[in-house]
């Protein structure tokens, strides 16, 4: 689906605001030497070099943001983004040249109204600023003509397009087609016909059968591309044991930590406050007499009971009322009594006992967390010093010999179950980018540890050896033997269901949908039992492989779907303003391609690559 245009004008002002928010710097303008003002042209409506630079650069530095690391002016080569900066540009002068030639223009208090209400252009008071307009322009390097021009023909472009963008509207029969067809269920019963109902042996496979077996299978048994990674790398954990914690500091720890070793007695309690205290003893006395229950009450007062949820509470935190409420008997409302808030009735809803630990047995904890705290700043010392001696020439194998760092080996496809240190995103993410001319460099873990690779080979694709994998080969010959044995068997079953035997009588266990739809998110079926289900009609019988053998279905109705459900309205919207807005783009992307045509397009490539060597 095309996406929609983004106007020129817009381009210019978000361009500009940019450079202010960054300080102009590194994002000055360039101007390109030579004659060549333009990049191309549809019809009489010209592509600029300057207009495709600051287009560029802005989505070069969008990306940039997105993602919060830097991209090369190569991978955005290779990321297509040239590309799309480029084919929205033609588009642009497309829907500029079209709109001129049918006469569509906007008047100078449109145009000043745009300008004064940019942001870019406002001083201190928030007011349009003739200084800010003029410095943000120069620094941007667009005169006031150009800049103006460029956005009168943009306002033009932007109602030609809203032409064939808005006001799309399908008629119901279309939403209620789709509706019809997502939402249409069907009613079957079925009944699991697992490996227990086998009744013949499985053959045994012979070493042709595994092979043929093996190759036509082979895309399961093929190796993805593996980069073969060296890598050195020390977590907290590894020097855990070198680490020496002494008494004062496990005391100085448990002292600090007192309150969460040595909690007090504490209550889950709910409050519901009065304005007096008449008020609440009344209320107290309809809760003692049965009348009403503490919920009863809470909705009276148009609350709900999240509204006089206190947590978990101490004495301490409820002053007057403490001795009445740590007295009640969980599940009791006791009260009144008075609160910071006024007169309240409170529910006891659990005790939490008191928690008291000795700094005896904190010890253990105490010491692996401060243990483990010391390990990552003797970790973040040696980091640096590690990097430098990389950089001297050290290898990754000089290091593990002379330090704590660990030697590893690492055959990584992009899995996590590659390996330990496959589980972190810091070595994922250096791994995903790692080239052959890349030099060790120390990087983070995550968790204090740190590591550095070396990318030593990369294996394409390729069919692991036979030998290798013939366990797993064997295994997946037998468990589809089984299966096929059991579905032969299953439909016979099937048969005799068709002919008016019931699933009890043939010894299956029949369970029932009673209208399920195609997707039937949650339904504990076997795959494929949903698209046998949907190209049956009913009364018709089948059996089907299933999860651990096969499944017999028996489709009792096809019901349509049903317009009283509550996601009934939300698919109506879904479709409704999906399909519009896929009509509406594809009429615009082909008004584009027309506009394209008729008025012809032309491209300089040796202005475009101008354009990239100043990227270079």
């Amino acid at each position: 689906m095309a996406e929609k245009k983004t106007s020129i004008g817009k381009i210019f002002v978000y361009g500009l605001m940019a450079l202010l928010f960054v300080g102009l710097g590194g994002f000055g303008a360039t101007n390109f030497s030579g004659n060549v003002s333009n990049i191309g042209s549809v019809g009489d409506a010209e592509i600029g070099v300057q207009e495709y630079y600051r287009a560029l650069r802005n989505q070069i530095a969008a990306i940039e943001a997105q993602n919060g690391q830097p991209l090369t002016f190569q991978q955005a080569q290779e990321q297509g983004v040239t590309s799309q900066v480029l084919a929205q540009m033609v588009v642009n002068a497309a829907l500029e040249d079209e709109a001129t030639k049918i006469g569509i223009s906007v008047g100078d208090d449109r145009l000043a109204e745009e300008i004064v209400n940019t942001q870019a252009f406002q001083g201190a008071d928030g007011q349009f600023s003739r200084q800010a307009y003029e410095y943000a322009l120069d620094n941007a390097g667009l005169s006031e003509r150009e800049f103006e021009e460029g956005l009168r023909a943009d306002s033009a472009s932007t109602i030609l397009q809203g032409s064939v963008l808005a006001g799309i509207k399908l008629p119901d029969t279309y939403v209620d087609t789709l509706i019809g067809f997502a939402g249409e269920r069907r009613a079957f019963t079925w009944a699991a016909y697992g490996p227990e109902n086998l009744t013949t042996g499985l053959p045994v496979p012979t070493e042709e059968q595994l092979t043929a077996w093996y190759e036509e299978n082979l895309s399961q048994y093929t190796r993805p591309e593996t980069k073969l990674i060296t890598y050195v790398w020390l977590t907290p954990e590894m020097i855990l044991d070198t680490v020496e914690v002494d008494e004062d500091s496990l005391r100085a720890a448990y002292a600090e930590r007192e309150a969460e070793f040595n909690m007090p007695e504490r209550r889950l309690v709910e409050r519901l406050v009065y304005g007096d205290a008449a008020t609440a003893q009344a209320a107290l006395d309809r809760v003692s007499s049965g009348e009403v229950t503490f919920e009863d009450l809470v909705a009276e007062r148009d609350l709900t009971l999240s509204d006089t949820d206190m947590g978990d509470v101490t004495q301490g935190d409820l002053g007057a009322a403490a001795d009445t409420v740590f007295a009640a008997d969980v599940g009791t409302v006791v009260g009144p009594a008075d609160s910071d808030l006024g007169p309240a009735l409170f529910r006891v809803n659990a005790v939490l006992p008191e928690q008291s630990t000795s700094f005896e047995d904190a010890m253990p904890d105490l010491r692996d967390a401060l243990a483990l705290d010391r390990a990552r700043r003797v970790i973040e010392g040696q980091a640096q010093g590690f990097d430098d001696d990389l950089a001297a020439g050290a290898t990754l194998e000089e290091l593990a010999d002379t330090s704590d760092l660990q030697l590893g080996k690492i055959g990584w496809t992009g899995n996590d179950g590659d390996g330990e240190i496959a589980a972190y995103d810091g070595f994922r993410e250096a791994a995903a980018q790692a080239t052959a001319e890349d030099y060790p460099t120390v990087a983070q873990l995550g968790d204090g540890g740190i590591f550095a690779m070396r990318l030593e080979e990369i294996m394409e694709p390729a069919p692991l050896p036979f030998e290798d994998v013939r366990d797993n080969v064997a295994t997946a010959f037998e468990n589809d033997a089984r299966t096929k044995a059991l579905v032969e068997q299953a439909e016979l079953k099937a048969t005799e269901l068709s002919e008016g035997k019931t699933f009890e009588a043939l010894s299956l266990t029949p369970n029932t949908e009673e209208g399920l739809t195609r997707n039937a998110f949650g339904a504990e079926l076997a795959p494929g039992v949903l698209d046998a289900v949907f190209d049956m009609e009913p009364g018709d019988v089948r059996a089907v492989p299933g999860t651990d053998g096969a499944v017999v279905l028996r489709l009792d109705d096809i019901l349509e779907a049903d317009s009283e459900d509550e996601s009934a309205e939300m698919l109506a919207n879904l479709f409704g303003d999906q399909a519009a807005s896929d009509v509406s783009q594809d009429l615009f992307r082909a008004l584009s391609a027309d506009i394209q045509q008729r008025a012809g397009v032309s491209i300089d490539q040796q202005a475009i690559n101008a354009v990239h060597a100043n990227f270079q």
